[in-house]
């Protein structure tokens, strides 16, 4: 029997929410995403402009179900697990492409794919004895990548004429900044994750 006056308690969301249908579908439509980019084999015709628009969305559609799950408290234990795993499939889908493609060193796709895949591995191992909370690095970081990506995937050069080694310079330094970002932010979750270790025990 509950006191007068005392509120019920707040149901619990439903894992079929608005945010959680967004990130299932970012993460259903990359493999056409990864045909899009690969359809015209390089030659920057309309499918690679496609392809570029659609990680445009995709990224703006990650920060909108995040918007959604806080705002309106539909944040549910499946969309904490699918929410990395849809951006890190997209990235890294992106990346992998890139590299096919000619256009991206393959170390430079391990170096960022290792560095992803190893943490979220991790973050899911361990999330119920040490919670590591998101550091500004690693935002920093998913910013950085996603401005890489998509100044990789816009084939600026075809058509900015004598202004092209702008775009490849722009490209090479965002991508730079990313994958060092992405090296100093793992490093970062290393040694946070070490200090909230010994702050448990």
């Amino acid at each position: 029997m509950s006191l007068p006056g005392a509120s019920a308690p707040r149901a619990k969301p439903s894992n079929w929410n608005a945010p959680n249908l967004i990130t299932i579908a970012r993460m259903v439509a990359t493999p056409f995403f990864v045909w899009m980019l690969l359809a015209d084999d390089g030659r920057n015709g309309p499918w690679r402009w496609a392809a570029a628009a659609f990680f445009v969305v995709a990224i703006a559609t990650d920060a909108w179900d995040g918007y959604l799950a806080r705002s309106r408290g539909l944040i549910t234990d499946l969309g904490k697990l699918l929410d990395p795993i849809a951006d890190k499939l997209l990235t890294g889908a992106a990346l992998v492409a890139l590299s096919v493609l000619g256009e991206l060193p393959w170390w430079v796709t391990i170096v960022v794919l290792v560095r992803e895949i190893g943490i979220t591995v991790h973050r899911l191992m361990v999330a119920r004895d040490v919670v590591v909370a998101a550091a500004w690095m690693g935002k920093l970081k998913t910013v950085a990548q996603s401005v890489a990506i998509t100044l990789a995937l816009l084939p600026l050069a075809s058509v900015l004429g004598s202004a092209a080694p702008l775009a490849v310079w722009a490209n090479i330094v965002t991508m730079t900044a990313a994958v060092l970002l992405t090296i100093l932010s793992g490093i970062d979750y290393v040694l946070a994750f070490a200090r909230a270790g010994k702050g448990r025990r």
